[in-house]
């Protein structure tokens, strides 16, 4: 005999029932009512109220997923557990409804407080999430009333914090409890936390084949607020302007997008000459590349890591990044190996710096500290590395500058006026 769930009971159906019949019917009558016809008042209101049904919807499903796993509703298809075989009918994740479950039998059981909130609409899901991992976080020599007045507290303060203050506050819930331990409580978390974030800290590239490379990194928080705080300061509004906030089309760069940018920013700038040797070499890229190709500008170099990239991209480097240019000749026989070098020294940087007072670009107001060393006569064309044939650049303007599809025009004024070639 097959085994099927059970059937639905006959005569009056429970009150939780008749509810989700009657949502149903109700959104089923708003299904094609046009959102835009709505006005700006009605909006805002209807916009707060269903967030705040949805949140005690999610109480009330949560509750309905406690009720069910203790009466083993999926047995009659031989789930594992109500969230399995929530899964199966819904076709959301085991992940998710995993999840949930865990949460509903916390509600169910030990968070009475965070439970009637939610379902009062005071706090979200998220919320209550947060709430809940906080108090479980709490040491376990900690005793039940003492975790009651931990989660009344992060409750209270969910009426005006959202989920991520609230995930702030809640590593700091021992003072609620024991203010005087608090700081030596938090200490020793913290020093756990950070042990285990080095230890499984790790770091991973894979080549796209297209040029570019994806990436992923694990971080201890410092190191990771370290980078961000680096990238924030190279892609600044303040230090990038209105056009390095757009493309060559005018359309707006996405944030992450200027981040990456940054992030480019932040290794070609890379103090190498400090890194740790390797092989008796230093860090430095090595860029192999035809004669011909560098004074052109046209073609392709080899990098010693086994890439290529463009005789252009390469020009560019050789004005301020500390690669090393390994020339060859006909016959590719190597016509001379340059040797590492910042090619304008601290102390031409700094007349540069009294003379141009920053970016030498006309229109561009970027202050020396934020400006690269730039070869008027390339350097890969024989220019000299001098004031007189020198001049500071922003990061923007300096790859302007390189761009084939660009010209440059030195006014009266020693400025220099860039414009898109016709």
């Amino acid at each position: 005999m097959d085994i099927t769930e059970d059937a639905p009971a006959t005569g009056q159906a429970h009150a939780v029932a008749r509810c989700a019949d009657a949502l149903l019917g109700a959104l089923d009558g708003v299904a094609t009512s046009p959102a835009w016809s709505m006005t700006a008042a009605e909006q805002r209101e209807a916009l707060v109220a269903l967030t705040t049904a949805q949140a005690r919807l999610t109480e009330l499903r949560l509750r309905v997923l406690a009720a069910a796993e203790k009466n083993d509703v999926g047995a009659g298809t031989a789930a594992s557990s109500a969230a399995a075989w929530l899964a199966h009918r819904t076709k959301e994740t085991r992940v998710r409804t995993g999840s949930d479950l865990r949460l509903a039998e916390h509600l169910d059981t030990s968070f009475e407080t965070t439970r009637a909130a939610l379902a009062r609409g005071r706090l979200n899901e998220e919320q209550a999430r947060v709430i809940v991992r906080a108090v479980l976080d709490l040491p376990d020599r900690v005793p039940a009333h003492d975790r009651g007045r931990a989660e009344a507290h992060l409750v209270a303060q969910a009426e005006h914090f959202d989920a991520k203050a609230l995930r702030i506050l809640g590593r700091r819930l021992f003072e609620v409890i024991d203010p005087d331990a608090a700081d030596e409580q938090e200490g020793k978390k913290l020093e756990d936390e950070e042990r285990e974030a080095r230890r499984t800290a790790r770091f991973s590239l894979r080549d796209n084949g297209d040029g570019s490379c994806t990436g992923s990194f694990k971080l201890p928080s410092l190191h990771a607020q370290m980078l961000q705080k680096a990238l924030h300061a190279l892609t600044s509004p303040r230090r990038i302007g209105p056009e390095g906030r757009v493309d060559a089309e005018g359309q707006k760069i996405p944030h992450a997008t200027l981040l990456g940018h940054g992030f480019m920013e932040l290794i070609e700038h890379l103090p190498t000459d400090t890194l740790p040797r390797c092989g008796g070499l230093s860090a430095t890229i090595v860029v192999t590349i035809d004669y011909a190709d560098l004074v052109s500008g046209l073609g392709a170099a080899g990098l010693d890591t086994g890439g290529r990239i463009s005789a252009a991209e390469a020009r560019r480097l050789a004005c301020d990044a500390g690669i090393i240019p390994l020339v060859l000749g006909g016959d590719s026989m190597p016509l001379d190996v340059g040797r590492e070098r910042r090619f304008h020294t601290r102390y031409q940087r700094l007349a540069l710096a009294q003379r141009d007072g920053g970016c030498s670009a006309e229109g561009c107001d970027r202050p020396p500290g934020w400006t690269e060393a730039h070869h008027e006569t390339p350097w890969a064309g024989g220019g000299a590395t001098n004031v007189a044939q020198g001049r500071l650049l922003c990061s923007w303007h300096h790859h302007v500058a390189h761009d084939r599809g660009y010209t440059a025009q030195r006014q009266p004024d020693g400025r220099l006026r860039i414009h898109r070639r016709t």
